[in-house]
């Protein structure tokens, strides 16, 4: 007798857990708390952090030009089409895996292929991949062919948000048939103490993210153009971040701590959590994260893009120098407390687990 479902996702094998990898927990707990546990099953697809030999980069070029990233090889599309025919549902967690719905349905898989959409990939990797590489450019056309054949042989596509499907529409010709935004399991309860904790002064601000390059590159334009402006102690975490040491400035404002086991202190104790950032695709975790600790946010059209959240209730959009200075400095007007009860309630009634819940319920089961 077949399962309901097949799980595929990436993952990568480091104990930090970034974006797209919570992202993909969330879509699989959503999908296990109405199916049931053992209904669903779940691929991983490893990817092994470390430094390759130029001979194995250059063997990866022939990957490339036949489609397979992220740790896709032949025997590995060979296993999971065995594997396709014993579930009803094959869910593949990222649309660089279009070559997986291609393979299963061209082996004859007769169920029914869902693959949903972290970002528009060619935006992301073009972020993301150094311009100095040399293999950028067939990297990119991997990555765009991909998404081409998760919208040719997927049955279901799934966005993170309109903006996403826009450009889903536009280069492939195909709409998401739902748009699912990015979720988080509630993790966090807050204390009648930690709700009555007021701002510090000067106020604590903290950057949290990935070293990647849309990140450092808002953290370090904030760091020059905004923060020589504004008396605040600028707290920067986040996974590779300590290897920016050497282009910050040495300044008692700025505390950097780079990479740690767990966020929750940093975000807790924090008086605002700014995001700087502009540019991207998908949805910003970080900013889905702050909300559940119930944050002030302070951060850009880019931070805020899927969330549609009152700028004056969270904290302040804000793209330019003087809109931070000001953003900031309002702060400074009034009294506040650490905890924002409107971005807590903001994320329990649109970005929790059990919010998404019901959107692939109502898409798996129809």
């Amino acid at each position: 007798m077949k399962k309901k479902l097949l799980h595929i996702h990436y993952k990568k094998n480091d104990s930090i857990a970034e974006g797209g990898v919570i992202v993909s927990q969330a879509n699989l707990n959503a999908m296990r708390s109405f199916l049931g546990e053992d209904e669903v099953d779940e691929y991983a697809i490893h990817d092994i952090s470390k430094r390759k030999p130029v001979w194995d980069k250059l063997k990866g070029i022939f990957f490339f030009l036949k489609g397979m990233y992220y740790g896709i090889t032949s025997n590995k599309l060979h296993e999971i089409n065995n594997l396709a025919q014993n579930y009803e549902i094959i869910f593949i967690d990222r649309s660089i895996f279009g070559i997986i719905a291609k393979h299963i349905k061209k082996n004859g898989y007769q169920g029914k292929i869902i693959t949903f959409f972290h970002n528009f990939e060619p935006i992301y990797f073009k972020d993301k991949i150094s311009s100095f590489n040399p293999f950028k450019p067939v990297i990119i056309k991997c990555v765009r062919k991909n998404e081409e054949w998760a919208c040719q042989y997927s049955d279901l596509i799934i966005a993170l948000n309109q903006r996403d499907n826009q450009l889903i529409k536009k280069h492939y010709n195909r709409s998401a048939d739902q748009c699912i935004p990015v979720s988080f399991k509630d993790k966090y309860t807050p204390s009648e103490l930690q709700k009555e904790r007021f701002f510090e002064n000067p106020p604590v601000c903290l950057f949290f993210g990935t070293n990647f390059p849309a990140n450092t590159e808002g953290l370090l334009w904030f760091v020059k153009e905004v923060l020589p402006h504004v008396n605040i102690r600028l707290q920067i975490v986040g996974k590779g971040m300590e290897k920016i040491k050497s282009v910050l400035p040495v300044t008692p404002k700025v505390e950097l701590y780079g990479t740690v086991p767990d966020l929750k202190a940093f975000i807790e104790n924090a008086d605002i959590v700014i995001s700087p950032i502009f540019k991207g695709s998908g949805m910003k975790v970080k900013t889905c994260e702050a909300m559940m600790y119930g944050k002030y946010i302070i951060g850009s059209t880019e931070a805020f893009t899927g969330y549609d959240v009152d700028f004056d209730k969270i904290g302040a959009l804000a793209n330019t120098k003087e809109e931070y200075i000001r953003a900031i400095e309002q702060f400074s007007v009034d009294t506040y407390k650490k905890y924002n009860a409107y971005t807590r309630q903001f994320f329990l009634e649109n970005h929790s687990e059990e919010m998404t819940k019901e959107l692939f319920k109502k898409l798996l089961l129809k």
